[in-house]
């Protein structure tokens, strides 16, 4: 009788998992989706998740609706066709279940990433930044959203466990456009480059760089970083990327910051499948220049001026920042001028570094006429003993500052050898020249990582940009984007 028991206790084992495995899979959605997001606005909005293989998925959201079926593995998507900012709604996924989500915005979505500038907290830093602290006071901000794992509402408690740097972007682009923002973070600090983008990107830096295979410097992983904190949030519908990193490297031997970056960049726009959404980053290294005026609440923690070194400067003083506002040749990237916000490898004026971001998502992405660029370097020519140094981005005019005279300009004849030159503006142009240098080959202007003592400027408060003709670093274009 026991072994009748037995086994008929095992038969009913066997019908209840035989019962319990084809039982229907809940619709589930994916984690990126939740109460209080913002989905971006005027493109196809991806809307993915799991199901039984081949079962029915309907996705709703106000007058939108798209139906799909999973795949053998149940993996299903849609695509809600381009929405519009409007009230908020509740966005429906369903199949054999319900999944409903509320209070849904319509808006901009802005990714945040990089290393310990994206990544330090709000609250940490509101005690050193008044500006930061004063916004921070002003919460909540409805129509803002921060995604750090889920998506929460803008009230203090979850702005002070939220990026400060990506905040303080983020609140100012909110009311100046007037629609909802959705801000998303994915940062960790003492990171390198190269742990941020997958490794069949870093195959195609290697490529780009034309360099033979190169591995890791000490114990880093190629991808670790976008596989745990990119990688989930794609193809999560966004306008573009706010990036802060720099000071890590890229921790590859011979893979440099532009050859990396340009790498990062093209493969996170193939990863997003959006097109060449823009890419921001803030330039390294961070301040080491002096602002158009300190009483600017943006630009109150710069370097104050001082007077220009006896020496010229090394060759090599140059080249880390050079190197750097090289990345924004790489198509719809533009830099955040960081010279002139204060220095430290925390800059403590995160509110300032936002806002100047924020400036420049308005004038490359919203078509705001406004300057996002000081003085950038276009060509040059030899007038005799001269150089005359043509820039773009000169907006409202070139000016001097702090001074009666230009200072940091440098040039240097065949030799190589730079002199410090007098300068001088004529026009949207610069004209240089130096008694020790009787035929000029080259010119450079700001050559080292801490130039205090540059003083050339747009009318519109925006610091000129480091270069030298003589660097490897290209030659920019003119660059016409506002």
């Amino acid at each position: 009788m026991k072994t009748t028991a037995a086994v008929r206790l095992g038969l009913s084992m066997v019908v209840l998992t035989m019962a319990a495995s084809d039982a229907p899979a809940e619709v589930q959605v994916n984690r990126m989706f939740g109460d209080h997001m913002v989905l971006q606005q005027a493109i196809p909005v991806p809307i993915w998740g799991t199901a039984d293989p081949a079962e029915k998925v309907t996705v709703t959201f106000r007058d939108r609706k798209q139906e799909t079926t999973a795949d053998q593995d149940g993996k299903w998507m849609v695509r809600l066709e381009p929405l519009a900012v409007g009230e908020p709604g509740t966005l429906t996924v369903s199949g054999t279940n319900s999944v409903t989500f509320q209070d849904v915005l319509v808006g901009e979505v802005w990714v945040g990433s990089g290393q310990s500038n994206m990544a330090g907290g709000t609250g940490g830093y509101a005690g050193r930044d008044e500006a930061l602290a004063a916004m921070v006071g002003a919460a909540p901000y409805p129509q803002l959203r921060l995604y750090r794992g889920d998506w929460k509402e803008a009230d203090a408690a979850a702005i002070n466990g939220f990026s400060a740097l990506l905040f303080s972007f983020g609140q100012p682009l909110q009311e100046e456009l007037d629609v909802p923002v959705g801000l998303i973070v994915g940062a960790v600090g003492g990171t390198p480059s190269g742990r941020w983008l997958s490794p069949e990107m870093f195959e195609a830096a290697q490529e780009a760089g034309k360099q033979p295979p190169q591995k890791p410097s000490g114990p880093v992983k190629i991808g670790d970083l976008y596989a745990a904190h990119i990688e989930p949030v794609v193809p999560y519908a966004i306008r573009g990327v706010l990036w802060d990193q720099g000071e890590s490297g890229t921790a590859v031997p011979e893979v440099d910051q532009f050859t990396m970056m340009g790498a990062l960049i093209r493969g996170w726009r193939n990863a997003w499948g959006q097109g060449e959404f823009p890419f921001l980053y803030v330039q390294k290294p961070s301040g080491g220049g002096c602002a158009w005026d300190k009483e600017n609440p943006v630009t109150r923690m710069a370097d104050a001026f001082a007077e220009q070194p006896a020496a010229a400067n090394n060759d090599a003083d140059g080249q880390y920042r050079a190197l750097h506002i090289k990345i924004m040749q790489h198509p719809n990237t533009a830099m955040v001028t960081a010279s002139d916000l204060g220095s430290g490898v925390h800059p403590v004026n995160k509110s300032g570094y936002g806002r100047r971001a924020c400036r420049v998502a308005l004038g490359l992405v919203y078509g705001r006429h406004v300057e996002i660029y000081g003085p950038l370097y276009e060509s040059h020519a030899v007038e005799g003993s001269k150089i005359r140094i043509r820039f773009g981005h000169v907006g409202q005019g070139l000016a001097i500052k702090h001074a009666d005279k230009l200072q940091g300009f440098e040039m240097a004849g065949e030799d190589g050898v730079f002199h410090w030159a007098e300068a001088e503006i004529d026009g949207d142009t610069v004209v240089a020249g130096s008694a020790e240098v009787s035929k000029p080959v080259h010119v450079r202007y700001a050559w080292s990582r801490n130039h205090t003592w540059a003083n050339l400027f747009n009318k519109d408060g925006l610091p000129a940009l480091t270069f030298s003709t003589s660097c490897v670093t290209p030659l920019f274009e003119l660059d016409q984007r506002r």
